[in-house]
């Protein structure tokens, strides 16, 4: 008979809360760790990140859709919010650093939020530019944040081709080599992305998360 120490409880308090989308849990749970003296960083890596992880093969799977991802997104956030200055304070280094954003001219954001979500969930630190970003902005968060993945976003056919002048933007800057770019959006396929030379293609947001760690790894 398995039998769990209170800090197992815990993490399993936490891990189910993210699962089940309930942020009372997971925030209370959270807090009730660091109480006991947890640390921030296995609160993350033994509860939250594990649930973020299964929580995208069950949305890959088809038992979760999107709903079910974004209150389960809402729930890590509310956890990470606690969370983030205890990181901070014991240097927990993050996986990497994305900059997401949506490209110029559009202005969809719902799938580039998940995206960031799922990706902080899988550790990464995100630099979320928002929408409408025009390549110019995008080379100039990489410059600032030293960031090794680009995750571009266009939910429209007349948007997706900001895409190569964002890569292109790059190659001009002379940064495209330190720095992997994914493309992804509903208009997006694997095709197009090889076709102007991205190094990755995700076609949901937990497949961005898949993806953008083996672009690091």
């Amino acid at each position: 008979m398995e039998v769990l120490t209170i800090m197992d409880m815990m993490m399993k308090k936490i891990y189910q809360g993210v699962l089940d989308g309930d942020m009372d849990m997971v925030t209370t749970g959270v807090q009730d760790a660091l109480d006991e003296n947890v640390t921030a960083e296995v609160i993350l890596k033994q509860s939250m990140m594990g649930a973020m992880a299964e929580v995208g093969q069950l949305f890959e799977d088809g038992e979760y859709f999107v709903p079910e991802l974004l209150v389960a997104a809402r729930a890590m956030q509310g956890g990470l919010q606690i969370l983030k200055p205890f990181l901070a304070a014991e240097a927990v280094e993050p996986i990497g650093k994305v900059v997401t954003g949506t490209v110029k001219g559009d202005l969809h954001d719902i799938g580039k939020n998940l995206v960031g979500i799922m990706m902080e969930g899988a550790g990464f630190e995100i630099i979320d530019m928002g929408t409408d970003v025009s390549p110019e902005k995008f080379v100039e968060a990489v410059k600032e944040s030293g960031a090794q993945v680009v995750a571009l976003s266009a939910l429209l056919t007349t948007t997706m081709a900001n895409m190569p002048n964002t890569i292109k933007a790059f190659e001009e800057s002379g940064l495209r080599d330190t720095v992997k770019i994914m493309v992804g959006g509903a208009p997006v396929t694997e095709e197009y992305a090889k076709k102007i030379g991205a190094d990755g293609y995700a076609l949901d947001a937990s497949q961005a998360a898949k993806v953008a760690l083996t672009l690091v790894s």
